[in-house]
């Protein structure tokens, strides 16, 4: 191996462990705790060092929402490809994404809420794409006229809830009701094409 591959190989696993860091920093202690300092400290590196991946926080957040998109892409992928047919695609969809928000809140933070360097739409990255491609499929077959118009309106009602919810907004014990009535305003009176 040579000496170029071995410092390659370095520096990719200096950038992993600065973005593993910071997600378990995150999910710790809040966002707020990020620094490069702390991060830094934590990881036994130079801020210098760090500065040579990431110019700052932002783009570290922008690296934790890329890698965001894409686990949820394959969980939403899974979600539906395990579902009996079409309406209960949406509903295992739903569920899982309602679930992913719950479950690993600094992650959905950074891919939703936070300040990131990352595009959306046609110039975003691939993973941004493939979540988005996810919810398309799955919401497709209950769209009357444009798909990704109709995703886009679903997945606001489902950031929506997510984000009501993780807030303490919404009345604890309703999700199973409020879900339900989601998936079934959705999926009510369109036919599916065959």
């Amino acid at each position: 191996m040579g000496t170029a591959s071995r410092r390659e190989r370095e520096r990719a696993d200096r950038r992993r462990l600065i973005i593993d860091t910071a997600r378990e920093l995150a999910e710790a202690q809040g966002w707020e705790a990020v620094t490069v300092r702390r991060l830094a400290e934590r990881i036994e590196y130079s801020q210098p060092v760090l500065y040579s991946h990431f110019a700052g926080k932002t783009d570290i957040v922008s690296a934790v929402a890329e890698e965001g998109f894409a686990e949820l892409a394959a969980l939403l992928r899974r979600a539906r490809e395990g579902a009996d047919g079409p309406a209960s695609a949406v509903a295992a969809v739903a569920r899982d994404y309602l679930d992913f928000a719950a479950d690993r809140p600094a992650l959905y933070d950074a891919m939703f809420l936070m300040e990131v360097t990352l595009e959306f739409g046609p110039a975003a990255p691939q993973p941004l794409k493939d979540g988005f491609a996810e919810l398309i499929t799955v919401f497709r077959p209950f769209a009357a006229a444009d798909p990704e118009t109709f995703t886009e309106v679903a997945w606001g009602a489902l950031h929506g809830l997510a984000t009501l919810d993780r807030g303490g907004r919404l009345r604890p014990g309703h999700r199973d009701e409020r879900l339900r009535l989601l998936v079934a305003g959705w999926t009510a009176g369109v036919a599916i094409p065959e």
